[in-house]
This record gives structure tokens, sequence and C-alpha cells, in this order.
């Protein structure tokens, strides 16, 4: 059975077909700009291990882990403390 993971970018992606997630990292968000948007957060997941069946999620910390909860089963996030 399919599960369905919508990511912070609008794609969606099948969270039984997740073979390995990478370690969270963070970065300085910029835009195109130049403007500072703050703390960014990045995930790889990978469905396979060649390179196409890698993908990166980023967004803000809440988003990145809403997205690694909805992967491991345990539901949506709880609200930042």
């Amino acid at each position: 059975m399919q599960r369905w993971i919508k990511l912070p970018d609008g794609r969606f992606i099948d969270a039984n077909r997740i073979a390995y997630i990478g370690k969270t990292e963070t970065f300085a968000h910029i835009d195109e700009n130049g403007t500072d948007m703050g703390m960014a957060y990045s995930v790889n997941l990978g469905t396979g291990i060649e390179r196409e069946s890698q993908l990166t999620v980023i967004g803000t910390r809440e988003e990145v882990l809403s997205v690694l909860r909805a992967v491991l089963g345990r539901g949506e996030a709880p609200p930042a403390a």
C-alpha cells in the first residue's frame, strides 16, 4: 500500500519507497536578491543508491520535521515550543 507524503515544494513521494534518510543540515537561506531569509533546513531522501533516485527536501524546521515524521509513520509534528 502506498503512503503519499507531500514535500514542502509541493511534490509527493511514496514513503514506502524511501530506502534511506540522510543527516539533517542547516544553512543560511538567502533569496535571489541577497536578502537574508533566516535559517533553512534540508535532508536527503533516497529511494535507491543511484544518484537519480535521491532528492533533497528543503524548508523550514517545521516543514522538514513534518516530512520526516510522516516518513517514519509518526503523523504530524507537534507545534514548536
